[in-house]
């Protein structure tokens, strides 16, 4: 097979995974296009919320089979415990999502549609106190909250002018497409796919997950200093959640912004 390398653009990408396909990928070249955008503010829905969920569980399951499970009993709980109380902030079951920690170095976490959350061993690197976690979980589902996968798909199909969707099951056996489509779920960057939430995107995250952390009992301010230790973590080796999140200079700066707000929220939830 092909090896193509690093993707860094998605330009680059495109020109890759959009040789000729089987019809039913067109639809995702159309979501890996739109990857490196922010909302259109259209509110168009052109991928399916089972299209979505079934992306993400083959995605799921792809990582399982490749990414030991950590045999540290203890953080594992740890990530659980926070998980379980951003999900009930946000209304959600925790008994309906699964929330593994992974064997790795990589300081990074994700959440899928198909209600998995995803956190890397060296995530507690970075993430110095259960707040600080819980700034990087409720981050990620955020994102799902938002819907940005489908936001992205949207926003390319509205201003390309390409309207041939195929709403067609997925085919996922060449290990090249899957590349991509983890890619397109915010989780491709261990396979080497680099497609970053555009600012719009991370700055919608930022707010939610700022919110759902108070909600769930954890203190705001803590975000701040998460983002300053991925920022001093920055230089040769930067946190690999920095690839897909970039961060923008006023990240920290529209976060105190909100503060107050977040503050009362989290005084109230006591």
């Amino acid at each position: 097979m092909e090896d193509v390398g690093p993707v860094s653009s998605i330009e680059a990408l495109l020109r890759y995974v959009c040789r000729p396909l089987k019809a039913g990928f067109l639809v995702w070249c159309l979501m890996l296009a739109g990857c490196g955008g922010g909302s259109t503010g259209l509110g168009l829905d052109l991928v399916s919320d089972e299209e979505v969920e079934q992306m993400s569980l083959e995605t799921w399951e792809r990582i399982e089979s490749e990414t030991p499970r950590s045999d540290d009993a203890r953080a594992q709980r740890t990530v659980d415990r926070i998980a379980d109380r951003l999900l009930r902030a946000v209304g959600e079951d925790p008994g309906r999502w699964e929330t593994v920690l992974f064997e790795g170095e990589q300081a990074n976490a994700f959440a899928l549609p198909g209600r998995k959350i995803g956190v890397y061993e060296g995530l507690f690197d970075v993430a110095k106190t259960d707040a600080q976690m819980a700034a990087v979980i409720g981050h990620e589902i955020a994102h799902v909250q938002a819907e940005h996968g489908q936001e992205r798909v949207s926003s390319q199909v509205a201003t390309s002018g390409i309207v041939q969707l195929v709403s067609t099951a997925l085919q996922m056996g060449d290990i090249a497409y899957a590349d991509a489509i983890a890619g397109a779920l915010g989780v491709g960057a261990q396979y080497g796919v680099l497609l970053p939430y555009g600012r719009n995107q991370e700055s919608e995250a930022d707010a939610l997950g700022l919110k759902t952390m108070a909600e769930a009992g954890y203190d705001p301010r803590e975000a701040i200093a998460l983002w300053r230790n991925m920022d001093a973590r920055g230089g040769a080796r930067p946190p690999q959640f920095l690839s897909t999140h970039p961060s923008p200079g006023n990240r920290i700066a529209a976060l105190e912004e909100r503060m107050p707000e977040a503050l009362e929220i989290w005084r109230a939830a006591g």
